[in-house]
């Protein structure tokens, strides 16, 4: 909230700028609520125990991107060539990729026992990322009507936009590294291998303990920095893309004048969001996860 508002008194300071013929007549919408377009309404409500299970578009929008993980990889999977078509040389692609993390952070047995997670977890990432950016009908709160029914209107939203998506993701990777680590040395050598090399005596207890802060901090990172720039990245096309219109109100000509800046810059924010953002985001995951991976068996980490 308090990001918008500070959006909200920067273009109404530009808005004040233009001429007093009233072209520029400014009058804040205050029943337009940005935030609103990631509340994840119950399509279907479910509770178990006390436990909200109610299959809203995050939920569907997660099954999606498994749904198009598996499928792409299972299609390819039945259907190698020696000359291998588009989609084919794209896989082969990937997985090139996803071999150069592997190999470049684990060793031995690892390589092996971990690459189909890393590969998987990229892929779904990364589709969870780019069909984030596909207007879908998945806005109930603004239903339109099609031959007299209604149904969703169109609009953007990623799982990964949702903080409870990441967060399990991260503590995934974060029990199997641990789980990693305990298995190859035992439990008393893993955690005193977070005490660098050197240090002993009582300088050795702040130091554990640092290591031990700094394992939570991994968890709010990694979860929080995917969250961070596929939400950022999604508000950003948002206001450009007319909701700063809507939210100002401005009169007829400052519309046009301001929609037509604003929807410039939503189409490069989204070009730049679906051509870097989805796949570096998905990279970046995917490696760190490597590299906790192998740092946790690793005899000096």
């Amino acid at each position: 909230m308090i990001k918008t508002r500070l959006f909200v008194a920067a273009a109404t300071s530009l808005a004040v700028l233009a001429s007093p013929t009233g072209a520029f007549a400014l009058n804040v919408n205050e029943e337009y609520q940005p935030q609103e377009e990631f509340e994840l309404v119950p399509w279907i409500p479910i509770e178990i125990f006390g436990i909200d299970m109610s299959i809203n578009k995050a939920v569907v929008y997660v099954v999606i991107a498994a749904l198009l993980a598996c499928v792409t990889l299972i299609y390819v999977g039945h259907r190698m060539k020696l000359t291998p078509g588009r989609l084919q040389a794209a896989v082969e692609m990937y997985y090139g990729l996803i071999e150069s993390i592997t190999k470049g952070n684990l060793s031995g047995a690892m390589i092996i026992r971990w690459f189909p997670f890393l590969a998987t977890i990229f892929l779904f990432i990364w589709y969870s990322n780019m069909i984030g950016y596909i207007p879908l009908p998945t806005n109930t709160l603004e239903p339109v009507t099609i031959f007299g029914v209604e149904v969703p209107s169109l609009a953007l939203y990623a799982a990964t936009a949702n903080i409870s998506v990441p967060l399990v993701l991260t503590l995934v990777v974060v029990i199997s590294y641990h789980f990693e680590g305990v298995r190859a040395k035992g439990p008393i050598k893993y955690l005193k291998g977070w005490i660098p090399a050197g240090v002993s005596g009582p300088a050795a207890v702040p130091i554990f303990f640092i290591e031990v802060i700094s394992q939570f901090v991994r968890i709010v990172s990694l979860s929080v920095r995917l969250f961070a720039n596929i939400l950022a990245g999604h508000l950003l096309i948002l206001f450009m893309g007319g909701g700063l219109v809507v939210l100002l109100n401005l009169a007829l000509i400052g519309s046009l004048i301001l929609g037509l800046v604003t929807g410039t810059l939503a189409v490069a924010f989204f070009i730049f969001e679906v051509g870097l953002v989805a796949t570096l985001q998905a990279f970046i995951f995917t490696i760190l996860a490597a590299i906790y991976l192998g740092g946790a068996v690793a005899e000096e980490h």
